[in-house]
C-alpha cells in the first residue's frame, strides 16, 4: 500500500484529539494528504482553543509526514466537491465540506479515504470504488505493525472515545473480535 491516504476531520481528530497522530506518521510518512476544507475545519477557533489541533498538524507538514492538498476551481474533482456538499444526486444526502472534499480527492488522485463517518460516506465509497479506512482500520494496521499492542490500542480507543470519536466498537479488542474474520 503506497497511495496517498485523504483524511476528514473527523477521522484525523480521533488521533489528534488523544496526541496519537505519531501512529499516522509512523505508518504513513509523506502519504498523509489533507484537504484544504479539513485543515480549516481543524482551525476553527472553538475547535482550536479547546484543543491545538491546527498546531499539530502543522507540526505533521513541518516535519514533512502531511501534506495540505487544495482543490482548484474549475476540475473534475471541484465539481464532484460542489455536487456532494450542494447538490447531490437523488438518493444521496448533501455531505460536510471535509468529508466531501476528501471523497472528491481520493476518486481523482486514486488515493484511500481515511474516514470514520459510514452512515455519510459508504454509498459514495461503493459509487465511486474507492479504498477506505476507518480510524479502527488504521488502529489495527498499528498493531499489526508492532507501533502498539492490544491494551495500548485500548487505551488509545478509550481516550478517543472520550473525546466523543464515533468509532463502532466499545473497545479496540471488540474491534479486532469482530473483524477477525476480514483479516483471515
Amino acid at each position: 500500500m503506497t497511495e496517498p491516504l485523504f483524511f476528514d476531520t473527523d477521522c484525523i481528530s480521533a488521533f489528534l484529539w488523544v496526541d496519537n497522530e505519531s501512529i499516522l506518521s509512523k505508518l504513513f510518512p509523506g502519504r498523509i494528504i489533507i484537504p484544504k476544507e479539513v485543515y480549516d475545519e481543524l482551525s476553527h477557533p472553538g475547535v482550536n482553543r479547546v484543543k491545538g489541533l491546527k498546531a499539530q498538524v502543522d507540526l505533521m507538514l513541518q516535519a514533512g509526514d502531511a501534506t495540505i492538498e487544495t482543490i482548484t476551481v474549475g476540475t473534475d474533482t471541484y465539481k464532484l466537491y460542489r455536487k456532494l456538499t450542494s447538490h447531490p444526486d437523488p438518493g444521496h444526502k448533501v455531505i460536510g465540506r471535509g468529508e466531501a472534499a476528501s471523497i472528491s480527492l481520493a476518486k481523482e488522485k486514486q488515493g484511500i479515504l481515511a474516514s470514520n463517518n459510514l452512515r455519510d460516506i459508504s454509498d459514495y465509497v461503493t459509487e465511486y470504488g474507492l479504498s477506505h479506512l476507518t480510524t479502527g482500520d488504521i488502529m489495527k494496521i498499528a498493531l499489526d505493525a508492532g507501533y502498539i499492542n492490544e491494551s495500548q490500542g485500548n487505551t488509545i480507543w478509550v481516550n478517543m472515545l472520550a473525546r466523543k470519536r464515533k468509532l463502532g466498537y466499545a473497545s479496540f479488542s471488540d474491534y479486532l473480535a469482530a473483524h477477525k474474520s476480514e483479516t483471515k
